[in-house]
């Protein structure tokens, strides 16, 4: 994982994550599906609008690598904008997959609690070690009365350590029921 693009990398695939959670969680898969490559480099971009500049930075170090990533829905207009900078014919975010960007719906962390279901991922969170605390989100008022898979999203988008190993979880926790982007993200890392 990097936050900036190493000049002595030997990646010719760079996969794009808007942060630490999304890495965590590309990083679980590749691990369970065994596709660590020295080809591939996984980009922290400490924020989805860091796109441009991350793709920037890549195309002066290696014009010919392959760039993929993942971006929730509200970021998409950033991908979108990087891509056509970058000389591709990008109208809308229907266009970002012929190129390698997946859209999450509406985050990484709602298509792992929808692939895995409030329950299971509860039970995955539970078997963390992080039940004390998702409890505690739980009893306050704004969430109590909340549907469970939207206290899990909560839970798994707050705080930043957190946020990182939750992701981390819930994708380990997955079997064959990979969210769609996350799987068309793997088939693309898997022939890099």
């Amino acid at each position: 994982m990097t936050t900036t693009i190493s000049t002595a990398s030997a990646a010719t695939m760079f996969v794009l994550l808007e942060g630490p959670s999304d890495v965590a969680a590309v990083a679980a898969l590749m691990e369970r599906d065994r596709l660590a490559s020295p080809n591939v480099e996984l980009v922290n971009l400490q924020g989805a609008t860091n796109v441009g500049r991350a793709l920037g930075e890549i195309r002066q170090i290696r014009s010919d690598a392959d760039v993929v990533g993942l971006c929730d829905a509200a970021d998409t207009r950033a991908a979108e904008k990087a891509l056509a900078d970058d000389g591709l014919p990008v109208l809308d975010a229907s266009d970002l997959p012929v190129y390698g960007f997946f859209v999450c719906e509406p985050d990484l962390e709602g298509e792992l609690i929808r692939a895995l279901g409030a329950e299971r991922a509860r039970a995955a969170i539970e078997g963390a070690g992080l039940g004390s605390k998702f409890d505690a989100l739980r009893t306050q008022a704004a969430w109590a009365d909340e549907p469970l898979a939207d206290q899990l999203r909560r839970f798994a988008r707050a705080a930043s350590g957190r946020k990182e190993n939750a992701a981390a979880v819930l994708a380990a926790a997955l079997g064959d029921e990979v969210p769609e982007p996350l799987a068309m993200l793997l088939d693309r890392i898997r022939y890099a």
